[in-house]
């Protein structure tokens, strides 16, 4: 792995080269968003998690690097040699990045503030293709399953020394693929799984203890093609992004088969965010001639302000970070008229006042 620094590499577009931001009837109006060309292309997919004053963009899988910016948007380093890096996460004091490196069969750890890589927890041919995290306390669990019918959860005991690694925690919870997992920042105790690529698709909430999952709750209901999952930070309520239907539901966590709420929004929702203190929410979608980001305050389901990431662009499935103090919002889009895309933008967009 080496790190080089990036200053001069990408353009900002600002002013009138930027996307607009529309906003809802009675909304208070969002400010103009930086949208910065990045310097990696994305072949399958990238990630974004905000740090603070630092965001990290991931490649994909066909990629090497991961794109390091600051909290205006603008890159100064990349993180280069990496097995295709997809999936990111950070620990809850958000001084470690996590990256999945499914090419390899493991996930990497790295200071987020010198850069350095710390550890690399190797996943086996047994936990292959590690696709989605999600850490919560002392584990750092994880989404694994590289052929169809393989999919399960495994988790690193990071508290260890050194760090143990177990597999087939699903149990009797069957997932084709590679399974979405989601985790509440002040509660360790759940963890929420979904079959991503199914319709319908199926969600499954677990309660953690000692290591171990136990299934609480499971449904077919909340939509088809899943793309994202998110729980709020008390572990309390489940909010998932689905290609159908065109809203964002939210769910009590323990009980996913009862009534909840629906946040409105446009065809296709596949990216679900809530800020770190829990009272906002951000969604996203791969609309055509719809806006793509949309804002919420918990408990509202009609967004504040809604945010366009520009006609032949469209948002990747979960590449929506907020930054900690609910300021802004970060989003990846990658260009639409090409695949393999050989475009990817950061949209570091202001939030809206609720």
């Amino acid at each position: 792995m080496r790190i080089r620094r990036k200053f001069t590499l990408l353009t900002a577009a600002l002013a009138a080269s930027l996307p607009a931001v529309a906003v809802a009837p009675g909304a208070a109006h969002a400010a103009a968003a930086v949208v910065v060309r990045l310097p990696i292309p994305v072949a399958v997919g990238a990630d974004v998690v905000a740090a603070g004053d630092r965001e990290f963009i991931s490649g994909g899988y066909g990629t090497s690097q991961i794109a390091v910016a600051d909290a205006a948007g603008a890159i100064v380093a990349t993180i280069d040699g990496l097995p295709g890096p997809t999936d990111l996460a950070l620990s809850n004091d958000r001084r470690t990045l996590f990256v999945a490196l499914p090419a390899a069969n493991a996930i990497a750890a790295f200071d987020t503030g010198s850069l350095a890589e710390t550890a690399r927890y190797d996943t086996g041919a047994e936990g292959g293709c590690p696709a989605h995290l999600a850490p919560a306390g002392r584990y750092l669990w994880f989404g694994y399953g590289c052929t169809p019918g393989t999919g399960d959860i495994g988790h690193v005991d990071l508290r260890r020394q050194p760090a143990r690694t177990t597999l087939g925690l699903a149990g009797a919870t069957y997932f084709y693929d590679a399974p979405a997992v989601a985790s509440a920042l002040r509660n360790p105790g759940v963890l929420l799984a979904g079959e991503t690529g199914s319709s319908p698709a199926e969600i499954h909430s677990f309660t953690v203890a000692g290591g171990r999952l136990t299934e609480v709750s499971s449904t077919r209901e909340l939509g088809s093609n899943l793309g994202d999952l998110a729980l709020d930070p008390a572990g309390s309520t489940a909010f998932t992004a689905s290609g159908a239907p065109y809203h964002f539901p939210s769910v009590p966590a323990g009980d996913l088969n009862a009534p909840g709420l629906n946040y409105q929004a446009q065809p296709y929702p596949v990216a679900v965010e809530v800020s770190r203190e829990g009272g906002k929410l951000a969604g996203g979608i791969n609309g055509i001639y719809e806006p793509d980001v949309y804002f919420y305050t918990i408990g509202n389901p009609a967004p504040l302000a809604t945010y366009e990431v520009g006609q032949g662009y469209h948002l990747l499935n979960g590449a929506l970070a907020w930054a900690p103090n609910g300021r802004r919002a970060y989003a990846v889009s990658t260009d639409r008229d090409y695949e393999p895309s050989t475009t990817a933008e950061l949209h570091v967009i202001p939030a809206p006042a609720a």
